[in-house]
Parts: C-alpha cells; structure tokens; sequence
C-alpha cells in the first residue's frame, strides 16, 4: 500500500517528466522539460497509448495556470478595504463557523454547492467530492452538468440502466462518422475522450470511410467533413426522429435480440417525416432519409451528438434518438459502432445509476436529477423570499455567474447572501463575490488519475501521473480542502463525522487508486507505476448485453420518462408551423476554439494572443438586411438581458442564425498589485434564458432568440 505515493522533482531539477494536461476530456499524455525546477517546455508525448504525442495549444499553457501571479495560494478574506490574506486554520474555523451557523438557524439547504467543469479533471474531488458534500447534508446541489450534458446521462440511464453508460464511436474503426451539432476538431471530444482527432479523421479517410455533419455553423469539424448541412438551431430532434422512423418504414432497422418496444417505437415516429423535419430545420428531407440509409449500409457506422443537441429545448429527446439511431443501425456493440469503454477503475460500478424527481426546487417545482438541482434556478432560490431561500453559498471550481443562464442575475443574487465561500485559484466574476476563497493546488502540484475520463475514451487505457511539483507548506490541495471543511462543520453542530466517513476523507487519494485498480481486474497499480505513458488496455470489445444495468438486461428503446416529453415536442413543432416568421429575430448559438476551456484560461497570455475570437458572428446576407458592417460595434439583446460586441461577417453561419464563444470576457483580479487581466468580449450566458430548460432540467443555450442592431451613435 503506498507505492503510488511518488515524490515530485527535487528542488533545482533539470531534466525531462511525464505529466498529463487535465485541462480537457482528452486527457492528453505530456513530456515536460524543467530547467533549475521550472517547467520550460510542453509537449505531447508520443508513447502514450491513447493521445500518441498530440496535445493543443491549452496543454502547452498548462505551465502558465502554475506560475501565473494573479493565482491564488493562500486563503483571502473579503473586507472593507479590499481583499486580505489570512491563515489556513483562521480560514478554515472561519468558514465552518458560518456554515454550521446557517445550518443551525436555517437547516442543511439552506446551504447551496455549486462544483464546476474542472472538478471532473480532479483526482481530489473525485475521491472526496461526494464525502464533503454527503457531509453537508444539502438538497440544494448545482454543478455544470446541468448547463452541459446530463440529457445524455438520463437518456443512457433509462436505455441502458446507468447514467455513465453513454455510448462512444470507435471512431478508430469506423467508416461513416454522423457528427450532430458537436465539434470535436476544437474540443478534442467531450463524452467521447478523443486526444488528436484531426490524425484520426485523416485515418477514417484513408481508409476510404467518410464523416457528415450537421451544425448551424460550418465549424472546424464540417470544415474537414466529407459532407456538411445547416441545420436551424433546436430542431435536431425532429431531423434525428425523421431518421428513426426512416429505418422503421422502410424495413432497414437491425436492432439487437435484446431490444424491446420497437413497434411502439414505430407509432411513437411515425409523425415525424422527413418533409416535417424539412419545414422547420431546413434539412432537406432527401438529405435526411439518405444519411439514415447510408448509416445502415455502412461497413461501420456510428452517430454523435454533442453540446448543439443537449443545451437545446429537447435535449434529452436529441440524445434519445441518437441511441436509438446506434441501436438500430446494426453496429451497436460492435467494432466501428458505438460502444463502451471498461476502464480500470469503473465508475459504473461506484456511483448511483440515475435519478429523477426525488425533490423539486423551491420556487418552480424543477425536478431534481440524479441528487442535484438545475443551474438555472439558482438565483431564483437565492433571491426568492420565504421558507426554504439559499441563504449561503459554496462554490468549488466553478464561474457560474460567467457560464449559467442570465449571469448578471446570479451575480445580484451572490451579493444578496448572508455569507459565500468559494474553493478556487482565481477571483473572478463568481469568487469576487465572496466572503472567503480558500484556494487549493493547481495541476501540476497534484497527482492525476482520470477517473472519469478513461470511461468516455475511445481506446481502454490507464495513466497514473505523479505531482510534478511539491506543494508549499502553505497551500492545501483540494481533498485536504474538504476533508477540513467536513470535519470543522461536523464538529459545530455537534454531529461529529463516523469513522467509515472520517477514514474516507482522510486517506490519500492515490491509495484509494492503488485499492481501486488493485481490485478492478484490468491492471494493477504497479503497472500503471511501471508504465507513466499510460498502459495499454487495446481497443473497445463488444460488452453487450453482459453490461447492462436493466432489468433482466434488455433495453427498452420507448422509456416513459423520455418518450412522455413528445408531446411538447409536438406542440412546438405545431406552433412553429403556424407562427408568423419575426424578419428581424435572429437565432443564437454557442462555439468553441481550441484555445478555450470553457469559462476559464482567459487570462493566459499564450491563449489569448492572435486573431480576436470574442465577436459575434452573422452571415452576411443578415448583416446587409440591418445595415450593419463588418467589424462594427453592435447590441444583442435576448428576453434577459443585452451585450455590446463587434460583430463579424462569415459565410460559415446558417442565414438566420448568430454565435457567440461560450463563457467569455473572462476578468481575473489580481492579488498582490490590485491589477487586473481583462480579455474582450461578452458571455453567451447573459442572453440565455434561464425559463428554457430541457425535461432533464439542462439549461437550453442553443436557440436564444436575439435581435441585433447597430448601437446608437451620439
């Protein structure tokens, strides 16, 4: 026991270390170069087995975050003349006096927790996360899930019986790729671990395979696509139904023996046409049935969706029918289809299956999904008086005010709080808001193992990556964080934790590793010790039905909880049918670079360089029809709210339809000179409304009604 407790570089260290950039899904094998213990070079390392040498320009900038001055290391307290540094123990008693405090007069939710992106890239957080915040005893539980991908986790947990379950493309082997409105040559993959996608599309096409597209923007994906086709925003469902029913009728579906409800299915689509789809989504219907049919008739086929399909309306009956879609297609579970990874440590096996309307939010009567509440409803639960309101806030890794819908909202309500604290390296435009921020270590001082990343990966591999850097005497990483946190709130309200809890928040991560490998079959901990490239597990295997979570391992492709949202399905496609066209409103949509991880690394000088990537984007047809010019200022307003921004010309827009980068016009606050690092631009999230969500309860970003126009001139 222990023997993945590695020491980092010593003191001075000039050399060569592996590592591994955690910034993204990719999960990208990396060789640094450290001269006199600095890190002076980045690169991918080309004996991991699953990235193979890649790694994008936020990889190169990881060294960047570690010696960044405006990152936090020590714990700061908010007061009247600014922001003060103050001692871990007075930060940590300080903390845990407020919070228990709150409990005590108010009860456990009035207490919320918000956890963002980059704690799925932590090691900490995924061993101790779930124990502080099961500590805490709140129902009023957020994370970025639910303004990112939890209709693909409900529509895998009621098909096929866990939440984690979501079908992968092998894309290694696969001959026709169907990708909807995802955009992996700029992600790198997101639920589908995919490190150096452009080498692997060069591969499908050598292999004589082909990738079509369906975007309302020709993205860096369509862009090196055999086939591309606009496709309006929020309306993918009907175009993936039309392709359902498409194999339905005309006798091409060859689902598995363990699939029920296909004649259900069969009625349930029947609707669905492809000229139906045609008149609302512009997806020509000869175009939708023969892609259905070339998906059948592929050696391999496969159909992905991403963030255009689940932050819409009907996400969850988006991320329905592209499973049924695999399900049908003949290539479910089988080598160049979709399939699913076994990874060495199987979270399939750790955590909850999915849940659903165990409670309601407060104020609308959202259900709760698999132990948390949707974003959406955050400020509402702050701000709305009564029994019950949110009271305090703790946030972990997160700039919620910058990527969940209506921003400047959620920022009053920050301000409305009795007390807020935030576990994070920057102040930004969320942690500003807070009484205290107790920042952890940074991800080249902490060891890595993906835990859940590997599960998503488009290869089975496992990595163990040492700390490279020591972490000062004066840092804490985040499971200390937690651990810390747990134990002093525990103590206050006189409920000190049980041992079983206690001993949970109190082992190093890397022997809960080292036990968990050890355990699961696939490798050992040694291994991976003896392999820091990562060992090689070889390529996806068919799985099915042996790894089914349903009863009696069938799949049942008609679950009430999806196919009961139909209706409204149809009820907006009879209301768009019959709604006058609004000339002057325009449809907005989300995009991502390559250089840009969400809401956060904006202020990197090595990412932010270069051709500005802020500015809306508008065909020029719908710039010429407002008077507007390319490159000038304009305001776009939404229901919620309005921003100001260069807009930009591009051919590359569907008619009808502007962009906007996700989570942008990031500021950092510096700590030690009161400066300031301020990147340009506007935040797609302070247009989105956050009345529109999905049934799971995801926030819908993709098609936000907007108007643009020129901004008035003195």
């Amino acid at each position: 026991m222990g023997i993945l407790r590695q020491p980092p570089v010593p003191d001075g260290f000039t050399g060569t270390r592996l590592g591994v950039c955690n910034l993204c899904e990719a999960i990208c094998g990396l060789r640094l170069t450290l001269e006199d213990g600095v890190v002076t070079g980045v690169r991918g390392n080309p004996d991991d087995p699953l990235s193979r040498g890649y790694v994008c320009p936020k990889g190169v900038a990881l060294a960047d975050v570690y010696a960044d001055p405006d990152r936090l290391r020590r714990p700061v307290r908010r007061t009247d003349d600014g922001w003060v540094e103050i001692g871990w123990d007075e930060a940590l008693d300080l903390v845990a006096d407020r919070l228990a405090a709150t409990i005590t007069e108010h009860g456990a939710d009035a207490v919320g927790l918000y956890s963002g992106n980059p704690n799925a890239h932590s090691l900490g957080f995924g061993t101790h996360g779930a124990t502080f915040i099961k500590a805490l005893g709140t129902r009023s539980r957020f994370s970025a899930s639910s303004v990112d991908q939890v209709p693909q986790q409900l529509a895998a947990w009621q098909l096929f019986g866990h939440q984690l379950m979501i079908p992968v493309a092998d894309i290694d082997r696969t001959s026709f790729l169907l990708v909807v409105g995802a955009n992996p040559m700029a992600s790198n993959g997101s639920l589908m671990t995919v490190p150096d996608f452009p080498q692997r599309v060069r591969d499908l096409h050598a292999r004589d395979g082909r990738m079509v597209v369906l975007d309302p923007r020709r993205t860096e994906t369509a862009k090196v696509a055999d086939e591309h086709h606009f496709v309006r925003p929020g309306t993918d469902a009907p175009v993936l139904l039309a392709m359902v029913r498409t194999l339905l009728a005309e006798g091409l579906a060859a689902p598995p023996a363990y699939v029920d409800g296909l004649e259900r299915l069969a009625e349930l689509v029947e609707p669905f046409t492809p000229e139906r789809a045609e008149a609302v989504s512009g997806v020509p219907a000869e175009v939708t049935r023969r892609l259905a049919r070339e998906l059948v008739a592929a050696d391999a086929g496969a159909v992905y969706g991403r963030m255009g399909v689940t932050t819409q309306d009907f996400g969850t009956l988006c991320s329905w029918a592209i499973d049924v879609l695999n399900l049908l297609s003949g290539h479910f579970d089988s080598p160049g289809g979709v399939m699913f990874p076994e990874p060495a440590i199987d979270l399939v096996e750790l955590q909850g299956p999915g849940r659903h309307g165990r409670w309601h939010s407060r104020v609308r009567g959202i259900a709760e999904y698999a132990g948390e509440l949707p974003a959406a409803v955050m400020a509402e639960e702050m701000t709305e008086p009564g029994e019950g309101r949110l009271r305090a806030m703790v946030t972990v890794a997160g700039n919620p005010v910058l990527s969940t819908p209506d921003g400047r909202a959620l920022a009053e309500a920050l301000d409305g709080l009795d007390f807020m604290v935030a576990i994070d390296i920057y102040l930004n435009e969320t942690t500003r808001h807070a009484d205290v921020v107790l920042p952890p270590t940074s991800a080249l001082e902490r060891d890595q193992y993906d835990l859940v990343f590997h599960g998503f990966a488009v290869r089975n591999t496992a990595r163990w990556t040492p700390a490279v850097h020591a972490r000062g005497d004066d840092q804490r990483h985040d499971w200390e964080v937690f651990a810390a946190l747990a134990t002093r709130v525990a103590d206050r309200l006189g409920t000190p934790l049980d041992d079983a809890t206690a001993g949970r928040l109190a082992a190093d991560p890397a022997d809960l590793v080292e036990l968990l490998l050890d355990a699961g079959g696939r490798t050992t901990a040694a291994e991976v010790l003896a392999h820091p490239e990562g060992v090689d597990l070889g390529p996806l295997r068919p799985t099915m039905p042996g790894r089914l979570r349903t009863p009696e391992q069938r799949i049942d492709v008609v679950p009430a909880l999806v196919v009961d949202d139909l209706p409204r399905l149809e009820a907006w496609l009879a209301g768009a049918a019959s709604a006058a066209s609004d000339g002057d409103e325009l449809l907005l949509i989300g995009r991502r670079h390559k250089q840009d991880c969400n809401s956060w690394l904006h202020n990197t000088t090595r990412l932010t360089r270069g051709r500005p990537r802020h500015h809306l984007l508008m065909h020029p047809d719908d710039l010429a029809a407002r008077g507007l010019s390319d490159g000038e200022r304009v305001e776009v307003r939404s229901r919620v709210g309005a921003v100001e921004v260069e807009v930009t010309g591009a051919d590359d827009m569907m008619p009808g339809v502007v962009s906007l980068p996700h989570g942008y016009g990031h500021q950092v606050e510096g700590t030690r000179l009161g400066h300031a690092s301020t990147v340009p631009g506007v935040s797609i999230n302070d247009l989105t409304d956050p009345a529109r969500l999905d049934v799971s309860g995801n926030a819908a970003f993709s098609g936000t009604p907007v108007t643009v126009g020129a901004l008035s001139r003195p």
